[in-house]
């Protein structure tokens, strides 16, 4: 898959006030800092689509990117959206900015109809977080389909990130009956970012084939 046009659509403060439920949907959230915007823009081949930030929880918004994508598994065209969700951890707020964080992004998760898979992002150059664990469950018990995307793989030396991602997905074996398909990315690099575009062609087929 090619990503052919990606234009910013929309910021919404709740899930109601979303686009209409007629593109299928990926959402991408992590800690604060994860590089999310960065992942984003490398995604669709743009240097500023997402705004990139160095301040932990500049994010505040259900932000909607509208994409228009080449497909290879069909033969056509595609439209779909990016949702670039709140950072969840640490963020210099108030503890009810971030209670109001929080049911923004659990009220778009569990009640949004179109969304077909959240991307979450772990940072690859630190051992496994309680945080990002406790997340990937509360999206397991949610029922919420998830792929994990581990970010600045270039930031550090691919031993360390290996064990790193080892690690993390043998803590998550522990907890869960099935394991999640995961990626190791770097924005600046763009690796693994096609593994990524074809992940989520494949997921707009299955939407399209109803």
């Amino acid at each position: 898959m090619k990503i052919v046009k990606a234009t910013y659509l929309i910021s919404s403060p709740s899930f109601d006030l979303c686009p209409t439920l007629n593109l299928p949907e990926y959402a991408f959230i992590g800690r604060s800092n994860v590089g999310k915007s960065s992942i984003i823009n490398a995604l669709c081949q743009q240097k500023n689509l997402a705004k990139t930030s160095g301040t932990p929880g500049k994010t505040q918004l259900i932000n909607h990117f509208e994409i228009i994508s080449n497909s290879v598994a069909k033969g056509k065209q595609d439209k779909w959206y990016i949702v670039d969700l709140p950072g969840y951890g640490f963020a210099k707020v108030s503890q009810s900015s971030r209670r109001r964080w929080e049911q923004m992004i659990e009220n778009y998760l569990r009640k949004r109809e179109n969304l077909n898979r959240v991307f979450v992002l772990i940072d690859s150059r630190h051992s496994p977080q309680k945080i990002d664990i406790e997340f990937i469950e509360q999206l397991v018990q949610w029922e919420i389909p998830y792929t994990v995307i581990f970010t600045k793989s270039d930031k550090e030396k691919p031993g360390v990130v290996a064990r790193n991602v080892k690690s993390f997905f043998e803590i998550l074996n522990e907890k869960l009956q099935f394991l999640p398909q995961g990626f190791v990315t770097s924005a600046e690099k763009k690796t693994g970012t096609d593994e990524v575009l074809a992940c989520i062609d494949q997921y707009n087929k299955i939407v399209a084939e109803g």
